[in-house]
């Protein structure tokens, strides 16, 4: 039977459902807009595909993403110029970042195109947009030049650990390590940097490899980031005894590294920033933790994500989201688009991992939408 995973609890709007006098844009655009905790809408998340060649079980498990899962048809994705609106749309309202995410966003067909699209686009100051991809790195060499020269500006591979192994298990489609790492090279020797490198640590599975990790990247520009395996969506099994505390991945560290507290490189930063330093002093290189379930960090939190298909969330834990290709392919006007986007930040008061870290990192029984389906 054909089974398809529907993100629940989607909210809709039509065209004639909006008071378009009732909704006013900042008088102030360069200051763009705030939310319901003062948060500014400065980075925006953007999900390119649903599908993903990897099924890592924090994400895309095969239990549930099989070979009879109906993915997305084409005629519901967003097409580049739609997704080119949009962030034009974004932009005017004070976001800085765009990232492009997935499912596996290199899969999507000629998305070099979208890249050079969006790098033409200039915030509010004239400044160039701080443009990045998350990639699982298994097309990153083949692809890394060409991305370059469509004008993307770095890019962050999630790699959960070296032992080939451990990462067959994590990726559970039996791709080699070897092949993500040549990737990482390839983009790191043409300047698609500073490259972040991200690793789910997961107990169970490869707790052992955060030593090894830290140890590869070190000295070689390349920032390594331990996330916290989270709560997300409602198909990766999560349990609290998995996750591993960045309190513990620190621990863990210090009896191999010298660990020294560095200052935020900017507002919103999801990760806290650590220089690391080998024991013999020759190799220094930067770590970070984030720290979604043991630290939350909504107090600071300026992002949003839009999903395959064009709805826009609000937090990465969100169950609702709201549709703008509806308003797209209705002939909405870059000004009721502002509007929407200005009233639906203004309501927002997410802070879902303030909320489970206060019920003792229990996990909500709200349903969640899927991060295979907005990115992570």
């Amino acid at each position: 039977m054909t089974r398809k995973f529907i993100p629940i609890n989607q909210e809709s709007f039509d065209l004639e459902d909006l008071d378009s006098s009732s909704i006013a844009l900042p008088k102030n655009l360069l200051n763009g807009v705030k939310d319901q905790f003062n948060r500014p809408l400065k980075d925006l998340r953007i999900s390119v595909t649903d599908r993903c060649n990897f099924r890592c079980t924090y994400c895309m498990p095969k239990e549930v993403f099989d070979s009879n899962y109906q993915y997305l048809p084409h005629s519901h994705l967003l097409s580049f110029e739609e997704i080119i609106k949009l962030a034009k749309n974004f932009v005017q309202l004070g976001v800085q970042k765009i990232r492009l995410t997935g499912g596996e966003p290199l899969l999507r067909k000629n998305i070099e195109f979208l890249i050079e699209q969006l790098a033409k686009i200039k915030t509010l100051d004239g400044s160039d947009l701080d443009l990045t991809l998350t990639t699982n790195g298994s097309l990153l060499e083949r692809k890394a030049q060409s991305l370059k020269d469509a004008g993307l500006q770095r890019v962050t591979v999630s790699l959960d650990g070296l032992d080939d192994d451990v990462f067959k298990r994590m990726n559970d489609v039996d791709f080699a390590v070897s092949d993500v790492l040549k990737g990482i090279d390839k983009a790191v020797q043409i300047g698609l940097a500073p490259l972040k490198v991200n690793m789910v640590v997961k107990r169970s599975v490869n707790l052992l490899e955060i030593t090894p990790m830290t140890s590869y990247f070190l000295g070689t520009g390349v920032t390594l980031r331990f996330i916290e395996y989270m709560d997300v969506g409602a198909t990766n099994g999560w349990k609290m005894d998995e996750v591993v505390s960045s309190s513990e991945i620190i621990n863990i560290l210090s009896s191999e590294f010298e660990i020294k507290s560095l200052a935020p490189s900017s507002i919103g930063e999801t990760a806290k920033r650590y220089s690391v330093t080998g024991k013999s002093k020759q190799a220094v290189g930067e770590i970070g933790l984030i720290s979604s379930v043991s630290q939350a960090f909504c107090g600071d939190c300026n992002r949003a994500r839009l999903s395959t298909e064009g709805r826009l969330y609000m937090c990465l834990f969100a169950s609702t989201g709201f549709d703008f290709r509806s308003l797209l392919r209705g002939g909405a006007s870059d000004e009721l688009i502002m509007q929407k986007i200005a009233q639906i930040w203004g309501s927002r008061n997410d802070r879902y991992s303030e909320l489970r870290g206060q019920n003792g990192a229990k996990e909500n029984s709200t349903k969640k939408v899927e991060m295979s389906y907005i990115g992570g």
